[in-house]
């Protein structure tokens, strides 16, 4: 099964976020993505995201695993630490090329905290334990399993 990371990033009451568009249906996800073979997870987050979206993190903690189920896999949910960049798509980067396709659009983007509860988000289940987990400071197991459907994380 498919093993993927995903990166919650905050800074100045903002969380970085994939805001898509795909072929009209729009939402948001968490940046991040697939791990190549023979790369850590911790490796492959901070090269997903500085490909999607030109941000440097540190210190990452796992707060999250989430069984996406088919063919999306396991997500790898970490909280990191911003230390630079403002959101924009590596131009080499496979979101890129896709978004210049037209129909199916990647921006990251610094979504203010205060719009998460009203936004649609994939998946509903992680944008609720991300509210929980910034009302606890994100403390408690790295185990926490979210499990239900996921209806679209594409790195």
């Amino acid at each position: 099964m498919r093993k993927a990371v995903r990166a919650i990033v905050f800074k100045d009451n903002n969380l970085l976020v994939m805001k898509r568009n795909k072929f009209g249906n729009e939402f948001y996800t968490l940046v991040g993505g697939g791990i190549d073979a023979g790369e850590s997870a911790e490796q492959a987050l901070l090269r997903e995201v500085m490909e999607e979206a030109g941000i440097e993190i540190a210190d990452l903690k796992l707060v999250f695993i989430e069984e996406a189920g088919e063919p999306f896999g396991t997500q790898y949910v970490y909280l990191a630490r911003y230390l630079s960049g403002e959101p924009a798509l590596d131009e080499s980067s496979e979101e890129m090329a896709i978004t210049k396709l037209g129909q199916n659009l990647y921006q990251p983007v610094w979504l203010p905290v205060a719009e998460l509860p009203n936004i649609v988000m994939l998946s509903e289940n992680l944008k609720q334990a991300i509210i929980k987990g910034m009302s606890d400071n994100f403390v408690g197991d790295a185990k926490t399993i979210l499990s239900g459907i996921n209806l679209g994380y594409n790195s």
